[in-house]
């Protein structure tokens, strides 16, 4: 296939549409509008909607309510559009609806500005919204990434029954590159049985009593009030997430097997991380790069294998250090690991990374 060229935004919202994504709900914030634009041009002519709400609150809860009527159903922001989303977010997971959430980061917290910034992995990975909930969470590094695994998202969460949340940034939604634009294959995914298409629809589930026909009706609910049923709801939820452990966790290395110090990253800067860590290596030092695609789960079991010994880690974040506790769990005092960050919007060159790294080596 030919290469194109397009914004990062429009890609996702292009994967998106290729993917069946047929209900988008969103409202305006720099440095994702591109991504309400495209869809608002090419969602009619794919026979699908587009709503620009009146507030983010409004976008999530229509997602909510798109996604239980079976639809392929995606929103997107940035960093303060996302948190007013979080109660939706948790909504969408109690209830167990798949939904693919956007998330192109901007520096915080507050309003903060309109630079790229990596601040809301907290956020992402560990709940924003209230109770004990789980998102699948992928952070792309480039634009050919980041169009397989928004097509990747909307399949992982019809598969689970679960919100999925891309995790980009403002350099990653407003560069260009060229990147091959691979077609969609959906696999084999379970029938929507659950999903509300009314009482006296196609699909509903006909009971026989006596001489009586009822049409049974399916009910998405987030409110368990029986004695001890949220409690089970939440033990079922979290094997869900188990599996999610066992299954979906995706990495990438470059040059560990023999690397005195591995610089692990996500994002975008894991792509000025790898530049580092080229030249480091035309040099002689033994370094290399472990790269985090998947934020939830997270590839501890990958880390904590590769520390011990001598060798050390240093955790490269466009934030003050959040991942970095993850990674810290992971090794488990097996390594030491060290800490660069830029928070604010602020980014780091991968000149400013050689100096860094080269005097750890």
């Amino acid at each position: 296939m030919k290469k194109v060229l397009i914004k990062g935004n429009e890609a996702l919202a292009e994967a998106a549409i290729q993917a069946n994504c047929r209900f988008y709900a969103g409202y305006p914030i720099t440095p994702q509008n591109e991504i309400p634009e495209y869809m608002s041009w090419k969602m009619p002519e794919a026979g699908g909607i587009f709503i620009q709400a009146e507030s983010e609150l409004s976008a999530i809860n229509m997602v909510f309510g798109a996604s239980a009527c079976g639809a392929r159903a995606m929103t997107s922001s940035s960093s303060p559009g996302i948190s007013l989303k979080q109660e939706g977010i948790s909504f969408l997971a109690g209830a167990e609806l798949p939904a693919v959430i956007v998330n192109i980061q901007r520096g915080g917290p507050g309003l903060g500005n309109i630079s790229a910034s990596q601040s809301d992995y907290f956020q992402a990975v560990k709940g924003g919204g209230h109770g004990d909930y789980r998102l699948l969470v992928y952070a792309p590094y480039n634009l050919q990434e980041l169009w397989d695994l928004t097509m990747l998202a909307f399949d992982k969460a019809d598969e689970y029954r679960n919100p999925v949340m891309i995790l980009g940034d403002g350099i990653l939604g407003q560069m260009m590159e060229p990147f091959v634009p691979t077609p969609y294959i959906q696999p084999d995914l379970p029938e929507k049985t659950w999903a509300l298409s009314g009482s006296g629809g196609r699909k509903a589930n006909i009971i026989r009593s006596g001489d009586v026909s009822v049409a049974s009706q399916n009910v998405i609910k987030t409110l368990f009030m029986g004695e001890g049923e949220l409690e089970q709801r939440n033990y079922m939820l979290q094997a869900k997430y188990q599996t999610m452990k066992d299954k979906e966790v995706r990495f990438h290395t470059y040059n560990t097997d023999d690397a005195n110090l591995i610089v692990v990253a996500f994002g975008i800067a894991s792509r000025v991380a790898l530049a580092a860590v080229r030249k480091l290596r035309s040099e002689g030092h033994k370094v290399g790069l472990f790269r985090s695609i998947t934020l939830f789960p997270f590839p501890e079991k990958a880390l904590h294998e590769l520390a011990g010994g001598n060798r050390k880690f240093i955790v490269v974040e466009l934030n003050t250090g959040q991942m970095l506790e993850d990674v810290r769990l992971a090794v488990n005092g097996k390594s030491e690991v060290l800490f660069y960050g830029r928070p604010g919007g602020a980014i780091i060159t991968p000149e400013e990374l050689y100096e860094k790294v080269v005097l750890l080596v």
